[in-house]
């Protein structure tokens, strides 16, 4: 359970935020002058700290760099009214996650908690590589082959630098675990780490969200907001999913990584900023390239140094240390002694494609511990979770096969697809497997599919156009 610090001299806010927290399964500790934060903050070491920024004696701003330098990777949200908005933008210039104005909204402040209190446990989780795990920590790059070696080198290698590094891979193969353990092995390790999710934000919101906004550059925006980037100054700003981010985005990127300045919505003040990138992607560069969907100076510019985290049927000899690795992890989370795996179930572990990687064989693990009896893990034991005999199969094979039911096709996709946003992911691929068939039905006529499917013709070109569906040209 996360602990989150209350600091504000009113006693009345105070109880009613520490209640609506603690319905929210958080552990709440308050104080209501500066000073008794920072000695709660020395003695309780909070998860998370909100601060209000004026207050009788010492300011929350005062304070804030007192515990920020207690410790830099404690997340910490100033609140602040509208009169001292400027003292909470210089706050979270120097390292504050945020700010948040008074009276709150309550789901927004409390989306904001969760983030930050994600962003520190990234920060403060140390990433383990090349190491033969023992199970106990959660956060570890397992595998001795020959790739995993080369991996760790170029880890090693990148880190200290300042260059911009892009990390490719398939989903599931550990991408955030390298892009933390680049952060965590850099010289900006005490220095904001700020994760976007280009997929994740909307677009309309995902500009603002990346550069923030001056006061009136929308309706709504009744003061500036600092974006992300601007956040994270002096620190390390993780773009996932870059290959799906926006053109328009992705000329302010370029214009970052060239001039190291950005604009704020609706601002003509050119900002200086210090992050170092760190760009994810699972997407064909080259493939978006040749469509024209990702700009090619952008992508040279990503490109200098590029990590490929291999795909698990590339490191196959991985898979018995990563099986005995989740095989202890989850038997000790679940407080149960380790069953350890048959000879045979590991040679089907050996054989199996693995098409999510190595979060499906975590999740595969994980499921077949939830019902283990206590005896050795056997191969029908996996049959149940490992889902087909011929298993390379795409999504699409799967609903071709009589052998494989739809429930089996939806295991396979949620061993395949990643954590957030899970049912909306698996959805488009859904969608995208009926609009492919439909088409197909009709000879790859849109208005014939369009009425198939109960759609209008333009819907069905968005979404054509969103799954990147190649179409056979035909009239209509």
């Amino acid at each position: 359970m996360e602990t989150i610090l209350i600091v504000d001299d009113d006693l009345q806010l105070l109880k009613s935020f520490k209640k609506i927290l603690i319905a929210e399964g958080y552990n709440v500790i308050i104080a209501q002058t500066g000073q008794e934060g920072i000695n709660l903050v020395e003695s309780r070491s909070p998860d998370l700290v909100l601060m209000d920024i004026k207050m009788p004696g010492m300011s929350g701003y005062d304070a804030f760099l007192i515990i920020h330098d207690i410790d830099p990777k404690l997340p910490l949200i100033i609140m602040t009214a509208y009169g001292t908005t400027d003292m909470a933008i210089e706050a979270t210039k120097m390292g504050a996650f945020d700010y948040i104005f008074k009276p709150f909204d309550i789901p927004e402040i409390l989306e904001l908690i969760k983030d930050a209190i994600k962003s520190g446990q990234f920060m403060r989780k140390r990433i383990d590589m090349n190491i033969i795990a023992d199970g106990t920590k959660s956060d570890v790059i397992v595998g001795q082959s020959k790739v995993m070696q080369k991996l760790y080198k170029e880890i090693g290698h990148v880190a200290p630098n300042d260059a911009t590094v892009l990390v490719r891979g398939e989903t599931g193969t550990g991408k955030e675990l390298v892009a933390r353990a680049i952060y965590q092995h850099s010289e900006r390790s005490n220095k904001p780490f700020v994760v976007i999710n280009c997929v994740a934000i909307p677009d309309t919101l995902l500009e603002s969200e990346l550069f923030g906004y001056e006061k009136g550059a929308f309706t709504g925006a009744v003061s500036r907001k600092l974006g992300k980037i601007e956040q994270a100054n002096k620190g390390t700003v993780l773009l996932d999913e870059i290959g799906d981010m926006p053109a328009n985005i992705q000329a302010k990127i370029l214009r970052l990584l060239q001039e190291k300045c950005i604009e704020r919505l609706g601002g003509r003040e050119t900002i200086p900023v210090d992050v170092r990138i760190v760009a994810m992607t699972n997407r064909n560069l080259e493939a978006a390239l040749a469509e024209g969907s990702f700009r090619e100076d952008l992508y040279y510019r990503l490109k200098v140094v590029t990590l490929n985290v291999p795909p698990l049927r590339d490191r196959q000899g991985d898979i018995p240390l990563l099986t005995d690795y989740f095989m202890s992890f989850f038997s000790a989370q679940n407080g149960k002694p380790n069953p350890g795996l048959t000879e045979d179930a590991v040679a089907m572990l050996l054989e199996y494609n693995w098409p999510g990687n190595v979060r499906e064989l975590q999740n595969t693990i994980q499921r077949v511990l939830i019902f283990s009896q206590g005896a050795p893990v056997e191969v029908k034991d996996l049959r149940q979770v490992i889902l087909c005999k011929k298993n390379t199969k795409t999504p699409n094979e799967f609903m071709s096969d009589p052998e494989c039911s739809v429930q089996q096709l939806v295991r396979h996709m949620f061993d395949a697809t990643t954590q957030d946003g899970k049912f909306d992911s698996l959805m488009d691929q859904f969608g995208k497997i009926i609009i492919a068939e439909a088409l197909k039905l009709t000879d790859g006529n849109r208005t014939n599919a369009a009425k198939l499917l109960g759609l209008t013709r333009p819907t069905l070109q968005a979404k054509i156009e969103k799954y990147n569906l190649k179409v056979r040209s035909t009239v209509g």
